[in-house]
C-alpha cells in the first residue's frame, strides 16, 4: 500500500483527491494537513501543518493542492525528509521548483503538474505539434471565480510549449501597441510572447482555447473540465508513479509516455 498524506484536504480539490485514493485498492490515506480542519475526528487525522504530520505518521506520498501562498513551505517540509511529492497547485516558478527539488533528499521525487485530466495534456500537446505552421496563437483559459492565481499553471505551460515549438519563429499578430489609452492589458499578459487571456467566472470548472491562425484559416483546440473527478486518473498516475523517480518531473506526459 502507498501511504498518502493530502494538503488541503478539507478543500474542493484536496476532498475529490480523498475520494479518490480511498476508492483506490493500492493506496490509502494516512493523513490530511488542513490548518482549518485539524484535529476533525474521522477515518485519518489532519494536522495543521506538514511538519506536524510527518511527525506522527509514516507517508509515502504528500499531495498538495492548497494555495500558491503555501504550497512552497509544504514541500520545504516533505521533501528533504524524503516524501515524494505530488503537486497540482500552481503558481510555483520553474527556478522555485528548482530550488525545493535540489534540497529534497536523495532518491526523492518532485513531480508537478499544471493540469492532471488527461484531456488537457493532449491539448498542450497538440497545441505544440501545431505551432510551428500558425504566425499567430492566443491562448485564452476559464475557471472559477475562486481561482486564486492568473492566468493559469496549465495556460501558462502551453504558452511556453507554442514558444518552444516555433522558436525562433514569434507571434506577427498585432500586440500591446495596439491598446487604447485606459485600457491597457486588452492583449493580454504576453508570456514567453504568446498572448494570454484569463476569465473567472462562475459556471467555470477549467476550459482552455488555444486559437491559430494563418493566412485564410485558423485552428482552434480546445478542452473542457466540467467536474474535478476529471483530475483524479491523472492523480492516481502521479502517486503510482513517483515512487520510481527522482528529482523534478514537470508535466503529466512525463507518465502517460
Amino acid at each position: 500500500m502507498i501511504n498518502v498524506a493530502v494538503a488541503g484536504c478539507a478543500g474542493r480539490m484536496g476532498s475529490a483527491v480523498v475520494d479518490a485514493v480511498t476508492a483506490a485498492d493500492d493506496m490509502q490515506v494516512v493523513c490530511g494537513i488542513d490548518p482549518h480542519a485539524a484535529g476533525d475526528a474521522g477515518a485519518f487525522p489532519v494536522f495543521a501543518t506538514v511538519a506536524d504530520a510527518l511527525e506522527a505518521v509514516d507517508a509515502d506520498v504528500l499531495v498538495d493542492f492548497t494555495q500558491p501562498s503555501v504550497v512552497a513551505g509544504n514541500l520545504a517540509a516533505a521533501l528533504p525528509a524524503g516524501v515524494d511529492c505530488v503537486v497540482g497547485t500552481t503558481g510555483l516558478s520553474n527556478e522555485t521548483l528548482g530550488q525545493l527539488a535540489a534540497d529534497a533528499a536523495p532518491g526523492t521525487c518532485l513531480f508537478y503538474a499544471p493540469n492532471f485530466t488527461t484531456g488537457a495534456v493532449l491539448m498542450m500537446e497538440f497545441a505544440k505539434a501545431a505551432a510551428p505552421y500558425f504566425p499567430e496563437a492566443e491562448v485564452m483559459e476559464f475557471h472559477h471565480c475562486n481561482k486564486k492565481d492568473a492566468p493559469s499553471g496549465t495556460a501558462v505551460r502551453t504558452a511556453q510549449l507554442i514558444a518552444e515549438a516555433r522558436s525562433p519563429r514569434v507571434s506577427e499578430a498585432p500586440g500591446r501597441e495596439t491598446e487604447m489609452p485606459g485600457a491597457e492589458g486588452a492583449r493580454g499578459a504576453l508570456v514567453e510572447g504568446v498572448p494570454v487571456h484569463a476569465v473567472r467566472s462562475m459556471g467555470y470548472v477549467a476550459s482552455q482555447e488555444v486559437i491559430f491562425g494563418s493566412l485564410g484559416q485558423t485552428l482552434t483546440i480546445r478542452h473542457d473540465s466540467w467536474d474535478r473527478t476529471s483530475y483524479m486518473p491523472g492523480v492516481l498516475l502521479g502517486i503510482r508513479s513517483v515512487g520510481e523517480r527522482e528529482g523534478l518531473i514537470v508535466g503529466l506526459e512525463t507518465f502517460m509516455a
